[in-house]
């Protein structure tokens, strides 16, 4: 049974011809926007790379560019098709090809599909315990690790990973600021299981300048060391806010701008899918008539979904040679070779 069949006259083959021509081409510049997009994407993840414990999603920028890319490809030649299709004696060359691009054009969609899901998914694994590094200005890799640890926080508003209590966990000063011969640096290392410099304090990019009053980050847990400053209710203080909260906000923002664009892509690209499909099986159809103006039948399948799966599927068991052996095509082959082993005996 044929699935969805329109019959095509001479003028509507025309206009679907011309209509999927200029639908090509703006899939053609939705491929340049999907490399642009997976640029911009992996800029931004790049940015962060080194609070970021969890690098694999740098898989999802690189599906897009890939993706784009070959969009870009793709639709070319679907408009190519389209010039040559009422030419008789051009689109023939094309035919060989088709059956690769509807196979390439199902992948593309697929993979933009799958970058989508992978991207929400992973999303929520970005931010790794950077701030335990924040102190290694000395150390090759992490020399900047300080600087984008600050500006991170003063761009996003936010305060360590979960909240600025996290930095009470870490040393964030550096042993080359401490003065070991002091005692109470001395108590602070002897004190800690781990011989670590712990303070009640957090950096100066934790502070809030909406504060009524000058940031205070040392010494919060001592409360007669700052007159009239109480930590739970001096809420404005310090960004109550973690970093993972605040990047994970940021990037599902722009997730969800990113989004859109790439739902219309794929629906493009679908359009341009379903749309060659119905011109190449009614320009075949009109070239099988005696008369090539009259009308003809389009259709997306030729026979049912299900008929359509088991001839795909036999048609890759084929291919790969994995398909059931007939037992008289076994039992030849065992014959002869009997027959020739009587035939070297006597």
């Amino acid at each position: 049974m044929v699935l969805m069949k329109i019959t095509f006259p001479l003028q509507r083959r025309v206009r679907l011809a011309q209509g999927l021509w200029l639908l090509s081409w703006l899939s053609v510049l939705s491929g340049g926007f999907l490399f642009c997009l997976g640029v911009y994407l992996k800029t931004e993840l790049i940015r962060r790379a080194e609070i970021m414990d969890y690098t694999d999603i740098h898989v999802v920028p690189n599906i897009l560019m890939m993706v784009g890319l070959a969009s870009i490809g793709t639709n070319w030649f679907a408009s190519r098709v389209c010039q040559d299709s009422l030419d008789a004696t051009r689109f023939p060359r094309w035919k060989p090809f088709l059956l690769g691009w509807f196979a390439m054009a199902v992948v593309l969609c697929s993979l933009l599909l799958a970058a989508m899901v992978l991207c929400f998914a992973l999303i929520l694994y970005f931010l790794g315990n950077g701030i335990r590094f924040y102190r290694d200005t000395d150390v090759p890799g992490r020399c900047f690790q300080k600087e984008t640890i600050d500006r991170l926080q003063m761009e996003l508003r936010c305060c360590g990973n979960n909240n600025y209590r996290d930095w009470f966990e870490v040393q964030w000063i550096s042993n080359r600021y401490l003065d070991f011969t002091s005692k109470e640096v001395k108590d602070r290392v002897r004190s800690n299981v781990d011989g670590r410099y712990l303070l009640d304090g957090v950096p100066f990019s934790c502070c809030n300048p909406a504060s009524p009053r000058p940031c205070l980050h040392t010494q919060l847990l001592d409360r007669n060391a700052h007159y009239n400053f109480e930590l739970q209710t001096e809420e404005l203080n310090l960004y109550n806010r973690g970093c993972r909260q605040a990047l994970v906000e940021y990037y599902m923002g722009l997730m969800n701008r990113i989004g859109p664009g790439v739902l219309s892509v794929i629906f493009m690209q679908a359009s341009v899918f379903v749309s060659l499909r119905y011109l190449q099986t009614a320009t075949e159809g009109a070239m099988a008539l005696e008369n090539p103006e009259d009308d003809s039948e389009g259709y997306l399948l030729e026979k049912s979904i299900p008929e359509t799966i088991e001839d795909c599927k036999s048609q890759v068991l084929t291919l790969l040679k994995l398909g059931p052996v007939d037992p008289g095509d076994a039992e030849a082959p065992a014959e002869d070779k009997g027959a020739a082993d009587a035939a070297t005996s006597g």
